[in-house]
């Protein structure tokens, strides 16, 4: 059987998993700027994931204020021990690493557990032995990247020892995503390097001691998408392996979609795909068969190249006979009933509560002092991510209460620099919609209709993989292209967020809310 990659779609990148005692899979992934942090799923055939909340829901545990985009949380990993969850990761803007955990994983999550130890992409291992140890990247006095560890006490993150650098990798350029396992005998550290983009691959190596020294697989990469042209999956890397229940092993990793094979751009985001994995010579590797010895051949159907030796991440991917899953449905119709407050939608850094009344039936949001134009800071504005290329998205928007100038309406939002907008704006006494794009320091109004004394308007957008189309009630407004929101463009590694915002002393309220996705649209 095949199951479609991505797993996770939208902007779920870096993703961590494990196994929890009651046999269900935990996933975490980064979420960088945007609040609460580090969306939670979990999944019962590592196929098929929901969320079930977020690992930091408190500004106690998740400072964000002043951020910029792309800073906050990066490379979360999720671990189980002795009856514990444990979640690490980096707030790059102020504490830098430090850990959080739960005896409950539908519950709370600890304040933060401080770790003295730089770099990023923090992971935990436990030894069979009951030493805990803390792995990240780092450098060398000459700016060599590195993996590194150091012993921990677990109870309060203290270091009992100093770091010790156990592998340079491969020589690709930014070293990352470092875990490390214990299997037959032997640590093994998986990397990523090539940076995130489309140089992106896994490497692994194996020592007999924790320490090393580590010996790098004869077959590394053993995933890669970086000379696989012609293709929309791309940007393969930065993942972490599982054994599941029925001992097949697997491996959950980020990639991107481009916006058409031959068009290298995307704007969705980085997300999160599975591979299976297969065990040779112990040395893993991902796709469901081997190469035979002495065969040379192209990529085939499982992902496996059989004759450079690396694994490919394919959309479409042979799964393991043993390995049972429920049918897969990616299409959405999306509300604000159906959709959840504390999973589905997400703020700009850290909220001013004050300014969001919520509902099943209505968001109502007031103006701060920040616009969506701000580079850093909260402005009022509550997104969800853009799942799919194909989209068709609604909403009603009322002004409640305004000045002069003020704003409120709906955003394709990138970034404070690049984002696409559709909003009522009080001016002169009167109401107008407005469709305004920006795209870095160039900032337009493509149309601007006259509504009189009329508070109220019906917003529409339809996306597909080239652009979107905004219409207020019957009336085009115009369109723009995707590809100006794309990371190739904005630069980072966030994803579109399609937001609703206020500004300007507005206060707005918001109805009838559907995105909705079918497959046959694509």
């Amino acid at each position: 059987m095949e199951f479609k990659n991505p797993v996770l779609r939208g902007m779920y990148p870096d993703p961590s998993m494990c196994q929890g005692p009651d046999g269900k899979y935990y996933m975490v992934c980064s979420s960088f700027q945007y609040f609460p942090g580090v969306p939670l799923f979990e999944s019962e055939d590592l196929i098929n994931w929901k969320q079930i909340g977020h690992c930091l829901t408190r500004k106690s545990q998740l400072l964000l204020e002043d951020n910029n985009t792309g800073a906050g949380i990066y490379a979360p990993t999720i671990r189980y021990n002795k009856g514990r969850f444990y979640m690490v990761v980096t707030n790059v803007s102020n504490i830098g690493n430090f850990y959080v955990y739960t005896d409950d994983i539908y519950g709370e999550w600890s304040e933060p557990v401080i770790v003295e130890q730089n770099g990023i992409d923090p992971s935990l291992f436990f030894d069979d032995d009951g030493k805990v140890y803390f792995i990240s990247n780092g450098n060398d006095s000459q700016g060599r990247g590195y993996i590194q560890m150091s012993q921990i006490d677990i109870s309060n993150g203290k270091k009992l020892s100093e770091n010790r650098p156990l592998w340079y990798g491969t020589g690709g350029r930014y070293i990352e995503a470092p875990h490390m396992y214990k299997f037959n005998g032997y640590y093994y550290l998986l990397d990523a390097e090539g940076g995130t983009e489309y140089g992106h691959m896994v490497n692994t190596a194996r020592s007999k001691n924790i320490y090393g020294p580590y010996e790098p697989c004869p077959l590394n990469p053993i995933l890669t998408n970086r000379n696989l042209g012609g293709y929309q999956l791309q940007g393969a890397g930065h993942g972490d392996i599982v054994q599941a229940n029925d001992g097949s092993w697997w491996f959950c990793h980020l990639a991107f979609r481009q916006t058409d094979k031959y068009m290298p751009y995307h704007h969705l985001g980085r997300e999160t795909c599975m591979e299976s994995v297969v065990w040779k010579d112990d040395w893993f590797y991902f796709g469901t068969e081997l190469p035979k010895e002495g065969e040379c051949g192209p990529q085939v159907s499982n992902g496996f190249n059989q004759k450079q030796g690396y694994g490919y991440a394919l959309l479409n991917t042979d799964c393991p006979e043993e390995h049972k899953f429920k049918p897969q449905n990616f299409n959405y119709e999306k509300t604000f009933a159906n959709t959840s407050i504390q999973k589905d939608w997400c703020f700009l850094c850290n909220p001013q509560k004050e300014n969001y009344k919520l509902s099943e039936d209505s968001f109502e949001l007031m103006a701060g002092d920040k616009s969506i134009d701000t580079a850093k800071g909260s402005p009022t504005f509550i997104g969800i991510r853009q799942n799919e290329f194909t989209e068709s998205l609604s909403l009603e928007c009322e002004l409640l209460s305004y000045e002069e100038g003020s704003q409120a309406g709906l955003t394709i939002y990138m970034d404070p620099a690049h984002h696409y907008d559709l909003f009522l704006q009080a001016e002169n006494g009167k109401i107008y919609a407005i469709f305004k794009v920006t795209i870095g320091p160039a900032k337009s109004i493509i149309k601007k209709i006259e509504r009189g004394d009329c508070k109220k308007a019906l917003f529409k957008v339809f996306a597909n993989p080239y652009s979107y189309e905004f219409f207020v009630d019957d009336t085009q407004m115009g369109s723009a292209d995707s590809r100006y929101l794309s990371s190739e463009v904005a630069g980072g590694f966030t994803g579109v967020f399609e937001g609703l915002f206020a500004q300007n002393k507005a206060r707005a309220r918001f109805t009838n809310f559907t995105k909705i996705h079918r497959e046959e649209n694509k």
